[in-house]
């Protein structure tokens, strides 16, 4: 009976999800060396600290500040450190060195992940990242081979559980932004500096690791336009759910063809931004940190992929995925799987996109104001689809004033936009309270 081969793994970073591969990789070594072929052995943890305090209590001999000699003695490194450098450093020189690489890192991949798969196939490694997107759902294998022989129109993705946590937040309890983002801090789904999640930077990484992969192009967060929720308020939320709408901020990436596109050829729009989607729309029922993502092909029609997005034991799942899937490679020889880009579809600024509009207004309550605004929609070729109003009195003026909720009908981004600025001109106009876009009607 021959020798069981022996592959020997280092670890860079041992956070939540690190310490909690590092305990798979301890406890379940047996069944993953049943189906890799090969045991896999842990041959190091490279932390910036051997002091800190974690929540798996693994071998002190395990852990190392040397994170270079490391990556250079393994067969197979998993990344977990984050960030750009020393990540991108490691990695290369990991590949460099003949180990196959599988990373949680979706800043690195959106910024610079051209850089890493040329690296990765010069020498025949593969480069994996299923964490790096949508924590345990499995969704970068399902677009990049089985649906590989379809043409992927269009994803949608609530791909940020910090921001979902919010959002489903102000809607269940009518809580205002800063109530629920503290909320979501006390719980642990938010970090203590939320920036990157708030802002949308986090879903803008993402999206362009999913556009990337949809349309076979390369796409970096230079071409993804990021708007986050901040400034969604309590009343945005309480209108949109009386017109039957739930707000999410969602990761969309599509096709967008015909004279949008330019030329009468075609593009992709990519986009982070809060959006109101019909109640019945299924990325309406994700709740709480929950993840899920919605795609679009021609042939399988729609798909969604909905799970845990975030965690140290379900994005643990899928770094464990991408390794047992590297092992095997390694033990059976093959070349890496890593890009499959094929053709060049040009990145779309959000102007070339077509969407609706929820636009909350103030106005004079007056006769002709309606038909003031309807004019400026009409003149700008946009027309509306709902339009609620309500009255309100200032206790200290006395004065009277309406507020107007519209939603329109799908047009360009760039009439749309244009309609706002059009009608914030006019002398019936207080205040534009909020403009959100609309997708699924």
């Amino acid at each position: 009976m021959s020798e069981v081969r022996t592959l020997k793994v280092a670890l860079l970073g041992c956070g939540n999800v690190g310490a909690q591969v590092a305990r798979i990789l301890i406890d379940d070594a047996e069944d993953l060396a049943a189906r890799t072929g090969a045991r896999l052995e842990l041959g190091g943890i490279a932390v910036r600290n051997l002091d800190t305090e974690r929540d798996v209590e693994l071998p002190r001999e395990l852990f190392t500040t040397d994170a270079e000699t490391l990556v250079k003695d393994a067969d197979l490194v998993i990344e977990l450190m984050g960030g750009i450098e020393p990540a991108r450093t490691l990695i290369v020189t990991a590949m460099q060195n003949g180990a196959s690489v599988v990373t949680g890192n979706k800043a690195l991949l959106a910024q610079d992940g051209p850089t890493l798969y040329e690296e990765a196939d010069k020498a025949h490694v593969q480069l994996s990242y299923e964490a790096a997107v949508a924590g345990a759902i499995p969704i970068i294998r399902p677009i990049r081979d089985s649906l590989s022989g379809d043409r992927i129109t269009r994803v949608l993705g609530i791909v940020n559980g910090t921001t979902n946590f919010i959002l489903d937040q102000m809607d269940s309890t009518g809580a205002q932004f800063a109530d629920a983002l503290a909320e979501a801090q006390r719980l642990g789904y938010a970090e203590a500096d939320p920036t990157a999640d708030v802002e949308g930077h986090d879903a803008a990484a993402k999206a362009a690791i999913l556009a990337s992969l949809s349309f076979h192009t390369r796409f970096a967060l230079e071409n993804v336009y990021c708007e986050g929720i901040t400034a969604v308020s309590a009343s945005d939320i309480a209108a949109a759910k009386e017109a039957g709408f739930v707000i999410k901020l969602l990761a969309i990436a599509e096709k967008v063809q015909g004279s949008a596109a330019g030329n009468g050829g075609e593009g992709v729009s990519v986009r982070v931004h809060p959006t109101l989607l019909p109640r019945e729309h299924p990325l309406a029922a994700v709740h709480g940190a929950f993840n899920a993502v919605f795609v679009e092909a021609e042939n399988a029609g729609e798909l969604m992929f909905y799970g845990q997005g975030a965690g140290g034991t379900p994005t643990a799942s899928a770094v464990l995925g991408d390794l047992v899937s590297a092992a095997r490679r390694v033990v059976l020889g093959g070349p890496g799987r890593t890009e499959t880009t094929t053709g060049h579809v040009p990145p779309l600024p959000i102007d070339a996109s077509s969407t609706s509009y929820y636009i909350g207004l103030d106005v004079a309550d007056q006769p002709g104001v309606l038909a003031r605004i309807a004019h400026i929609f009409a003149e700008h070729g946009v027309s509306i689809e709902i339009l609620r109003q309500t009255i309100h009195r200032d206790a200290q003026s006395n004065v009277e004033s309406a507020e107007l909720r519209i939603i329109t009908h799908r047009a360009s981004e760039a009439a749309l936009a244009a309609t706002v600025e059009a009608v914030k001109g006019l002398d019936v106009i207080n205040s534009v309270t909020s403009v959100l876009r609309v997708e699924g009607v």
